[in-house]
């Protein structure tokens, strides 16, 4: 397969005039490419350029609100609630994150719900802007109904991601990021693209029955949770968290209402900050920095998120790859604006 190289800022421009041609106004169109490279500069393929198309074509069909202006609401002390105004998400969350900061060092702990936005991106990229101002950080977010239920073989939960991101003095956030699914659906989308198997594990196909063919696992049949019940019980939760306690939709009602048109459903995002020096614990930071490096004493083990971190150092200098197809696709929307 053919690849083409670009560099960050070759990406970044690339996608900016993508937007822009698809209705994006600037601050929209930034906001999203920004995260889509930051997700191609921390390796994250699935989330990165890839998606680009998926974001045009929801822009195209009118679905999305490429002018939005997100509006922020403290609606009690402890609780922001960021109205998308149909846009996509990157915008609204830049809206939400000063008064969510804001709110947790007051109260400790605070809570920031965003409503009516199209969430199509890495949930790392949101915990750990929030850790990077000394904020312990939660995110989780739904989908369309894609990963059966325990016991179940038909979609009904969405692949249901959730992140968490630690605060540190002198490294960069420990932060991960995961579905609730065994995989991340994106990287079956790209598994059946370029012509590789999933694990046994990722799902099932129409029947029922066990595959590691993606392709079956994407027409018609569906993903796994991770761990069985107990990654769906968190696939519930996170219904719970991003659809009735900030009235949402879950992934059932996002599925029954979504366009089909390859772009992300409607729907919100939960994140919770914690300020860890409201708590009362003298010399949090060492005490976490000493767990750390005794879990790092074992030969093999890394903190989560490094792999990222690595990645963010070197990608500049070496710039991206990604499919001449993908590539191809891209420059076709840019030249039928």
């Amino acid at each position: 397969m053919t690849d083409v190289k670009l560099s960050l800022d070759q990406a970044h421009d690339l996608a900016m005039r993508c937007l822009r041609q698809a209705g994006c106004d600037e601050r929209n169109a930034r906001a999203v490419a920004d995260t889509v490279i930051a997700a191609e500069r921390d390796g994250a393929q699935s989330h990165g350029l890839f998606r680009l198309p998926g974001y045009l074509a929801s822009l195209k069909s009118g679905k999305v609100n490429g002018q939005a202006d997100p509006k922020a609401d403290r609606i009690s002390p402890g609780v922001v609630r960021v109205d998308g105004d149909m846009g996509y998400a990157p915008l609204a969350l830049e809206v939400g994150r000063e008064p969510l900061a804001e709110a947790a060092r007051e109260n400790g702990v605070a809570a920031l719900a965003i409503v009516r936005t199209h969430h199509f991106a890495a949930l790392w990229i949101e915990t750990s802007a929030l850790a990077e101002m000394g904020l312990a950080t939660f995110a989780f977010t739904a989908y369309m109904p894609a990963v059966a239920p325990a016991g179940g073989s038909k979609p009904f939960f969405g692949t249901n991601p959730m992140s968490f991101a630690w605060p540190r003095r002198d490294h960069p956030p420990m932060v991960f990021d995961q579905a609730s699914a065994a995989m991340a659906r994106g990287e079956i989308q790209i598994a059946a693209r370029d012509g590789h198997e999933v694990p046994v594990g990722a799902g099932v196909d129409a029947n029922g029955n066990p595959t590691t063919d993606p392709n079956a696992i994407l027409a018609g049949g569906a993903q796994l949770a991770f761990g069985g019940y107990k990654g769906a019980a968190l696939a519930l939760m996170i219904e719970l968290l991003v659809g009735p306690l900030i009235g949402e939709a879950t992934s059932v009602e996002a599925g029954r209402r979504d366009s089909k048109d390859g772009g992300p459903p409607t729907s919100g995002e939960l994140m919770l900050a914690i300020d860890p020096a409201r708590f009362g614990a003298v010399g949090f930071e060492d005490h976490a920095e000493a767990l750390f490096a005794e879990l790092l004493s074992q030969d093999g083990v890394r903190l989560p998120g490094d792999r990222r971190h690595g990645n963010r150092q070197s990608t500049p200098q070496t710039g991206i790859a990604i499919p001449q197809a993908l590539f191809d696709k891209i420059q076709t929307a840019v030249r039928r604006g």
